[in-house]
């Protein structure tokens, strides 16, 4: 199987319309159409924000119950890093968002710049 993937700007337009349907259907789109991308938007992602790690032997994680603490290696006021898919594309800031309800997000500070994935060449 050919895992070689083109970006969907590259492809023909013809690649993008359904085969059955007569192009008078529809208006044309552009390449930046938003319904070219419709597809592709709506595929859910997990997002996670990492406050931090530690190790600990299972004996200790074995003994950790309601009340514990677990010391990370992520001091206060350190950036934080946001996850999708397991990939690390951003930090960020811990911020509060609402006093009343006690709520709190993340400030972007930092788009990190990915490798080239060698897959999608």
């Amino acid at each position: 199987m050919d895992d070689t993937f083109e970006p969907l700007s590259d492809l023909p337009e013809s690649a993008s319309a359904p085969e059955a349907a007569p192009a008078a259907a529809a208006p044309a789109a552009g390449p930046t159409s938003p319904q070219r991308y419709d597809a592709i938007l709506s595929i859910p992602v997990t997002l996670q924000v990492v406050l931090g790690g530690t190790t600990m032997p299972v004996a200790s994680l074995m003994k950790l119950g309601r009340g514990a603490v677990v010391s990370l290696d992520q001091k206060v006021g350190d950036p934080v890093n946001i996850v999708v898919n397991g990939r690390t594309i951003a930090r960020g800031e811990v911020v509060v968002v609402d006093e009343e309800t006690a709520r709190y997000g993340v400030s972007l500070t930092e788009i990190v710049a990915s490798p080239r994935d060698d897959r999608l060449v």
